[in-house]
């Protein structure tokens, strides 16, 4: 095998998604190395950064899309549109975020290609870890309470509730689904605007963790039915922050218990991408973010990071270009050597191979 690697990064086309592959600094690092990296014309605009500054750091701009797929290995943000599947013939190796548990149609397009997509979402440290999904987790978890607050102000088709209150008058009541990382930094922002919070999760690990974290200006409850159905009617914004790595996200709030809730009232679920964990939940995007149900505004884009891309496109670069590199310098051979990145793998030489994918596409398996 030849000592370096074609890489490519195509523009992404996802509704208003601004973040890009690979960062100026990133194609740096990669061509100090000796490999070749083609990133197509204006691929990074939306992040701040100018196809002169990919040149300087060693780039080569190509025009098209196809141009950016026909190298080796390809690194995006966001999974394949329908639009782009022609292109998965044509590149060996996919990096980048999948989510195929909610996308039959986009697994079966891989499969069919032969290519081997590597998922930001499953690659996995030995203690469980998600490192390539905890930056734009915490981005998400933030933002998810920056766009719930907007969206209570009644311009906003909201109940014009100040998240924070004032002194006479009560603070606005935050539930969060999940104590994860995008539950923990949905909290974080919801405290310090001077929110009433509420997070539930199934670990009283996790919780009696979060204590530290927050001690008695987060009420910490234990996940189960009764208790989420005492809190989300009393909710001004519920949080969806719900995750099981690689499947679908359960469904913890039904239609009944969403048309409880105060006309006004505002849902973001940040598990979306996953299937969502709220029954009336359906995808949106930043050009058509929400829309009403039950009397409640839902708030369901999957690429939230999306918003602000200089931001995340750089903390997501900071996570991923260690196992760009390992995959640039070792092709395949890469997947053996480090245990985090083989688990990445979702489908290889036409093989469904993550076990959690497997288990939603059972007719897949073959």
């Amino acid at each position: 095998m030849r000592n370096y690697m074609k890489i490519g990064v195509p523009k992404e086309i996802k509704d208003q998604e601004f973040r890009v592959g690979l960062s100026p600094n990133s194609v740096r690092a990669l061509c100090d190395k000796g490999h070749q990296v083609s990133v197509e014309t204006k691929a990074g605009i939306g992040s701040g950064f100018t196809d002169q500054e990919y040149e300087q750091a060693g780039a080569k701009i190509v025009s098209s899309a196809a141009q950016a797929w026909e190298q080796e290995l390809v690194v995006k943000v966001k999974e394949p549109l329908s639009q782009e599947y022609p292109y998965l013939n044509t590149a060996k190796i996919l990096f980048t975020y999948l989510h195929l548990a909610a996308d039959k149609d986009l697994t079966k397009a891989l499969l069919s290609s032969q290519i081997t997509a590597i998922a930001y979402e499953t690659v996995e440290l030995s203690d469980r870890r998600l490192p390539l999904l905890t930056p734009m987790s915490i981005i998400a978890g933030r933002l998810s309470v920056q766009f719930g607050a907007r969206y209570l102000e009644k311009q906003q088709g909201g109940r014009g509730v100040l998240l924070g209150g004032i002194p006479g008058v009560f603070a606005g009541r935050v539930v969060i689904l999940g104590g994860g990382v995008v539950g923990t930094e949905a909290a974080r922002i919801a405290v310090g605007m001077g929110a009433q919070v509420q997070i539930f999760d199934i670990s009283v690990e996790r919780l009696a963790y979060l204590e530290t974290l927050f001690g008695s200006r987060v009420e910490l409850l234990y996940s189960n039915v009764s208790s989420i159905e005492t809190a989300v009617p009393n909710a001004d914004l519920l949080i969806g922050a719900v995750l099981v790595t690689g499947k679908r996200a359960p469904t913890l709030v039904s239609r009944e218990l969403v048309s409880k809730m105060r006309p006004g009232s505002v849902i973001v679920d940040v598990a979306v991408d996953q299937g969502g964990c709220i029954e009336t939940l359906r995808t949106t995007s930043h050009s058509s973010p929400t829309y009403v149900e039950e009397g409640v505004v839902h708030f369901g884009v999957p690429n939230m990071p999306g918003a602000v891309p200089w931001t995340a496109t750089q903390a997501l670069n900071n996570s991923t270009l260690p196992y760009v590199l390992k995959l640039a310098n070792d092709g395949l051979d890469a997947l053996e050597k480090d245990a985090s990145l083989a688990k990445g793998v979702n489908v290889k030489d036409g093989v469904l191979v993550h076990p959690a994918v497997q288990e939603v596409f059972q007719d897949l398996i073959g």
